[in-house]
């Protein structure tokens, strides 16, 4: 018999017995703990914790052990959350006029190393209809002009939160799309979305950040993922990586490796997220990994 099985997690104020309770709380409730991870925070005093557990009481429910999961972090004063670790993530891609980000999450998910479920793809584009259309995904292209109004941004904008509604979607990822979104969107996607950028920011701003590192003679390039806020390119931290080039490496070079640390990264944030293994920590994040 296959138990079903759930993972846990939990922020609060850090105090003492918070560990003990909750697995005494699994325990009373026909739970085995399968894997567990915690971290206290000095600086911000609060406490983190993820446990994935089977339910093998039979006699307790789906229902039950959501209702008092809850009251107990009423009890606890702790922000909690209850997932079915066997359930995939509903996932929204959207990419602009840049592909390869696309193209690696789309390659792990059919492959199955990436668990979700992407019932769309969002473009203010065309380049990657076919592209969607080769793993059957439905392709939304929703344009906008450069210069685009005010009015006419919200309502792309708009059909955007229409789609995540309609899908009900999980995770918002921002598969190299390269439009500013509006203080309104970022925060209706708020701990939601996840972005990439290459790691020369605030260094090499504009086009052609790969051009000007090579003028600059750089030795690191790397990648960043972070959550979407209002203040771009500036959410909390989720993963980095980085590449070390030299001399000999001309700008198109420096701009594949910069692509591959891109690829990897976002995509490990984006299996972190959909195995509930971030927590965020005010301005950065906790990952259990």
């Amino acid at each position: 018999m296959t138990h079903p099985e759930y993972i846990l997690t939990l922020s609060c104020l850090d105090q003492r017995g918070i560990v003990h309770r909750v697995t005494g709380f699994l325990a009373e409730h026909g739970c085995n703990i399968i894997d567990s991870a915690q971290f206290g925070d000095a600086e911000s005093k609060l406490f983190f914790m993820r446990v994935h557990f089977a339910l093998e009481d039979g006699a307790v429910g789906d229902t039950v052990l959501r209702e008092q999961y809850a009251a107990l972090c009423t009890q606890m004063g702790m922000h909690g959350q209850l997932h079915d670790a066997r359930a995939k993530p509903r996932v929204m891609l959207m990419v602009s006029k840049i592909g390869h980000c696309l193209n690696d999450l789309l390659f792990r998910y059919k492959s199955g190393l990436l668990p979700v479920e992407i019932p769309a793809i969002v473009s203010n584009h065309m380049d990657f209809y076919q592209l969607a259309a080769s793993y059957n995904i439905p392709f939304h292209h929703l344009p906008l002009a450069a210069g685009a109004h005010a009015a006419t941004k919200l309502a792309q904008e708009a059909r955007v939160l229409d789609l995540m509604a309609t899908h009900q979607i999980d995770l918002v990822v921002l598969a190299r799309y390269m439009q500013i979104l509006s203080p309104g969107l970022c925060e209706a996607m708020r701990g939601k979305a996840i972005n990439i950028h290459h790691s020369f920011l605030p260094s090499f701003k504009g086009a052609k950040p790969y051009a000007q590192a090579h003028h600059r003679g750089v030795k690191l390039i790397g990648a960043t993922a972070h959550f979407v806020t209002g203040d771009l390119d500036e959410g909390p931290i989720i993963e980095q990586d980085v590449e070390r080039v030299d001399h000999a490496m001309d700008a198109d070079t420096l701009s594949a490796i910069g692509r591959d640390v891109e690829c990897v990264v976002l995509a490990r944030a984006v299996k972190w997220f959909v195995e509930h293994r971030i927590l965020q920590n005010g301005d950065k994040t906790v990952v259990f990994k």
